[in-house]
C-alpha cells in the first residue's frame, strides 16, 4: 500500500479510457473504488469470507459489468478472511482483457501491503 494508514491510488489509462482506483484497507476487509473518468460511486458488491465460500451480494447492481467486481470482492475477502466491498462506476462496457488488467491492479496494489 502506498501510505501507512492503509489508502492507496492509482490512475491508470486502458483501452484508450481512464481509471481511477482507490483501495482502503482495514483489519478485517477492504472498500475499493475502481472509476472511470472521474471520482464517481458506481455498483456496490459486498463479500463476507463466512466458511468454505464468501458471502456475497449485489447491493446496488451494475448496469455494464456484474461478474468482474463479484470475482474481485470474493478474491479479497477469501484473501483477508473477512469483508471487501467494491464499487464500481463505468460509462459504457468493459472488454475482457481491461477486466483483467483492472484486477491485476488493484491486487498489485493490495499486495504490498
Amino acid at each position: 500500500m502506498d501510505s501507512p494508514d492503509g489508502f492507496s491510488q492509482k490512475a491508470i489509462a486502458l483501452e484508450g479510457r481512464n481509471f481511477s482506483l482507490r483501495v482502503l484497507k482495514f483489519t478485517n476487509g477492504y472498500f475499493v473504488s475502481i472509476s472511470e473518468g472521474g471520482d464517481r460511486l458506481g455498483s456496490l458488491v459486498v463479500s463476507a469470507a463466512a466458511g468454505p465460500t464468501p458471502a456475497t451480494t449485489d447491493v446496488i447492481p451494475s448496469r455494464y459489468e456484474s461478474l468482474f467486481p463479484k470475482l474481485l470482492a470474493e478474491q479479497m475477502s477469501t484473501r483477508v478472511k473477512g469483508i471487501a466491498m467494491i464499487s464500481l462506476f463505468l460509462q459504457t462496457e468493459i472488454g475482457h482483457e481491461a477486466v483483467k488488467s483492472l484486477m491485476a491492479k488493484v491486487m498489485e496494489m493490495v499486495q504490498d501491503e
